[in-house]
């Protein structure tokens, strides 16, 4: 968000905003390269490289970490040219500016997280670190044993194999049947295609947990906090694909269990 830049360098303890503003006026600050001149100048500080004197403002945001539990209509995504519902919506009173981690179709409910650190997302998002996710899926009709050991097996798609591990059935009637099932992937719409490659359409489909985070507690549309405690946990769960543990040792970690609501400025270089 723009906020001006004599707030800004204000806000970084540098100086008063009086005394920011004469530094704009004395051509010391500048935008993105830019010399400005003007105080009423904006920026963003989460966005723009804002110097004074050639020294870089550097700005330190906390990490932030949630888990939601997405409806159904809601595309995973801060915004949409077709002016669906995002899930943006559903997190406004977040106060840091966070992003999905992954994807969860349009059609589908259950757990996503959401956060600012890039690192994090990475690690959980990523084949390759094989965090498992675990999904409820309602399929047409009746489903049979032979069939879902053919599941199982593996079902050639375009893009790949559609290969649930864990699958078993919960319920079933002539009409449906409900199932369980683990992936380590990400593919879009993967487990709709497979089942409709397999002969049954998903009719229902929720995502009930990430790694050791489930929907607990949560009721569609609600959000929550995750503690340092559960971040651990889906980092210690980001294996390499020969189960070799591949953690950043300097990832930072919220350790508090709640959001926290200020922005901190960091300002490197400048002395008064």
């Amino acid at each position: 968000m723009k906020e001006r830049l004599q707030k800004i360098i204000s806000a970084a303890g540098i100086d008063s905003r009086r005394h920011a503003e004469a530094m704009i006026s004395a051509g010391r600050v500048s935008v993105n390269g830019e010399t400005v001149s003007k105080p009423g100048t904006k920026a963003d500080p989460q966005k723009d490289v804002i110097r004074i004197d050639g020294k870089i403002i550097s700005i330190e945001n906390p990490v932030c970490y949630i888990a939601l539990y997405k409806p159904a209509g809601y595309v995973t995504t801060l915004s949409d040219p077709q002016k669906r519902p995002t899930v943006a919506d559903l997190v406004r009173d977040v106060p840091e500016r966070v992003y999905p981690v992954g994807r969860l179709d349009y059609d589908s409910a259950g757990l996503l997280l959401l956060t600012n650190d890039g690192a994090f997302a990475q690690k959980i998002s990523h084949p390759g670190f094989r965090v498992p996710k675990t999904y409820r899926a309602k399929i047409a009709g009746r489903i049979t044993a032979e069939e879902l050991k053919k599941i199982s097996r593996g079902i050639p798609l375009p893009d790949g194999v559609f290969k649930p591990e864990n699958l078993k059935m919960e319920k079933a009637n002539d009409k449906s049947t409900w199932l369980g099932l683990t992936l380590h992937e990400g593919r879009n719409r993967v487990i709709r295609r497979g089942f409709e490659a397999a002969g049954h359409p998903v009719t229902r489909l929720v995502r009930a947990s990430v790694g050791s985070i489930t929907l607990s507690g949560l009721s569609e549309g609600q959000w929550r906090s995750l503690s340092a405690r559960e971040v651990q946990q889906l980092l210690s769960a980001a294996q390499g694909e020969k189960g070799k543990n591949i953690l950043d040792n300097q990832l930072k970690i919220n350790n508090s269990r709640h959001v926290r609501v200020n922005r901190h400025y960091k300002y490197s270089g400048y002395k008064r």
